[in-house]
């Protein structure tokens, strides 16, 4: 029998089934077998060891009801399903392929079955001169009769399981289509937000900002306009065991996994470390004083950074 999910599909598939609704395990099991028309049922030392695995990476959670564990998706597991979008697609076809082929090898037994029978009728035939339709031969034709009807059955919901598998392939590429220009009109909203705050409190970040809009590393430096002066930097920068207390953290943003994508990771690190000084300032506020300091930290961060993304010469 082939395998009905590929390596690591069938994790993908248990966000999709937990993105629908909360759900425990044995509901899980249930509905992949009624996805599946029947056809395949996995098994709970299948399903709960990969629902406590998403679950300690922090793609779904639990909540104890009637005693049973309920999973629900997190935000990263959505995050995960909507990166994975075209992956989801892919797989529904591959649903639909395994379906088919589970179905292809019902239809074979089906068939084998019911030629074997047929040989052993003809040979009960042969055997007799009157061949007298006994209790038996009712049976074999009752048996023959059920065959048929179960093989039609399974075709049945074979073909009715290819056509929505296809449908829900072609409705998952376009969610995925939608989710990826929503999430780039998300960043253009927030850089354009972004350079106008700063360009309103003097323009310190007008060039970082910019080069996300425009794709280019556009960087501040002392004594450009808006570029802070040596007297201002080294007010903004910490000595002795200030210092020590302002060292960055080296496990900052570490949960982020990694894409593969270099330039997508740097957006996902940027999107983090504005959504880290937006809670800062919205639990102790912004002074005037503050907010001066903060701009020399970010203009200073702003010209290490694009040096540092700037080819070495």
């Amino acid at each position: 029998m082939p395998p009905v999910f590929a390596h690591g599909r069938l994790r993908l598939y248990l966000l999709k089934l937990l993105d629908e609704a909360p759900r425990h395990g044995y509901e899980v099991i249930r509905l992949l077998e009624e996805r599946f028309q029947g056809l395949y049922a996995p098994s709970a030392g299948t399903v709960y060891p990969r629902l406590a695995k998403l679950e300690a990476e922090g793609l779904v959670t639990y909540a104890t009801e009637g005693g049973r564990k309920v999973y629900s998706i997190t935000d990263a597991g959505r995050a995960e399903l909507a990166d994975r979008g075209g992956e989801l697609a892919d797989l529904e076809l591959e649903i639909r392929d395994s379906v088919s082929e589970l179905a292809a090898e019902i239809r074979d037994d089906v068939r084998g079955a019911a030629g074997a029978l047929r040989r052993e009728m003809r040979a009960a035939a042969s055997a007799s001169a009157a061949p007298v339709e006994d209790a038996s031969w009712a049976a074999a034709k009752e048996e023959l009769r059920k065959a048929r009807q179960e093989w039609k059955e399974q075709a049945r919901r074979a073909k009715d399981e290819s056509r929505r598998a296809r449908e829900e392939a072609q409705a998952a590429r376009r969610q995925a289509k939608e989710a990826q220009e929503r999430a780039r009109e998300e960043v253009l909203r927030i850089a354009s937000q972004f350079q106008e705050q700063f360009a309103k409190s003097g323009g310190m970040l007008g060039n970082l900002a910019g080069s996300w809009l425009g794709g280019t590393a556009a960087t501040a430096r002392p004594g450009d306009a808006g570029a802070p002066t040596d007297a201002a930097a080294g007010a903004a920068a910490p000595t002795g065991a200030a210092a020590d207390t302002a060292a960055a953290d080296p496990h900052w943003a570490e949960d982020l996994t990694p894409t593969g994508d270099p330039a997508r990771d740097l957006d996902r690190l940027l999107d983090r470390f504005r959504d880290d000084i937006r809670d800062a300032a919205r639990d102790h506020g912004v002074t005037p004083a503050r907010l001066a300091e903060a701009r020399a930290h970010l203009a200073a961060a702003a010209d290490r950074i694009a040096g540092t993304l700037r080819p070495k010469r």
